[in-house]
């Protein structure tokens, strides 16, 4: 079944295309990775999909229903949330505290509830704090629940972004190159991650620069160049794919990439 899929999907800046009818299909619980080079518009499509921008032309579509211009916050509502390439974390807050905002969209008491003192607020923070440390867990952070943000290694920031993207319960996450600024051992625990989250029903749309981490943990890889989809395929068929080593891996990269997959 096809979760995210995006038909003809444009936009100018100023008369020049960084996004040109770009159309693809993501299957259900697939690793999608978006790759290209710099300026191919990948963040640009990301930014599409995630409702920060509304597409000149073509649309987008969300488990079958249309949801082309959505403002991030009803996406979410919808069950699509994202991560961004620069770190957007509350460092003074504790990491537990950190992924319990992420849960804002379930909970269902107010203001006048939080006065008052009532039961249901009680319920509902514990609900919140049980969900956050389930989705601490999913990434390896459990045991880091009550430590401040400000104190965390870089690499496990990232996975706390991905733990708070994760509390709002989506079926499909937009990850905005997870691995930037990791080190190899930070990007190798991105991995598991990555893939305990598509191994629990979580879609996982991927835009990497780190070749070793797309060819690791895609099922399929969707290319760019200047706006437009230059390929996609398998691991293999990307690596593989002349036009792709020429505008984008090179030879060195296209070595590189090889010697990821075994």
């Amino acid at each position: 079944m096809t979760i995210l899929a995006t038909e003809g999907l444009s936009l100018s800046f100023g008369g020049v295309r960084a996004v040109d009818g770009v159309s693809l299909s993501v299957p259900e619980n697939f690793v999608f990775s978006i790759i290209g080079p710099n300026g191919a518009g990948k963040t640009t499509l990301f930014n599409l999909i995630s409702g920060v921008y509304a597409p000149d032309d073509g649309s987008v579509r969300l488990a079958g229903a249309d949801v082309t211009g959505l403002k991030p916050d009803r996406l979410a509502r919808c069950g699509l949330s994202r991560t961004f390439q620069n770190l957007q974390i509350f460092f003074r807050m504790s990491a537990i505290e950190n992924v319990m905002v992420g849960r804002h969209r379930h909970e269902r008491t107010g203001v006048f509830a939080d006065l008052l003192h009532l039961p249901a607020v009680g319920r509902q923070n514990r609900e919140t704090r049980a969900q956050a440390e389930a989705a601490l867990d999913r990434v390896g952070l459990a045991g880091l629940a009550g430590q401040s943000a400000g104190s965390l290694a870089y690499g496990d920031l990232k996975r706390l972004e991905i733990a708070r993207a994760l509390a709002s319960e989506p079926k499909v996450l937009l990850l905005d190159e997870p691995a930037a600024g990791c080190n190899p051992v930070e990007t190798a625990a991105l991995e598991g991650v990555i893939r305990g989250i598509a191994a629990g029903g979580v879609t996982v749309v991927l835009v990497e620069h780190d070749m070793r981490l797309v060819m690791n943990v895609s099922d399929r890889i969707h290319v760019l160049a200047n706006g437009a989809t230059l390929a996609e395929g398998t691991g293999a068929e990307v690596r593989s794919n002349p036009a792709v080593i020429e505008a984008y891996l090179g030879v060195h990269g296209a070595r590189e990439a090889a010697h990821a997959a075994h």
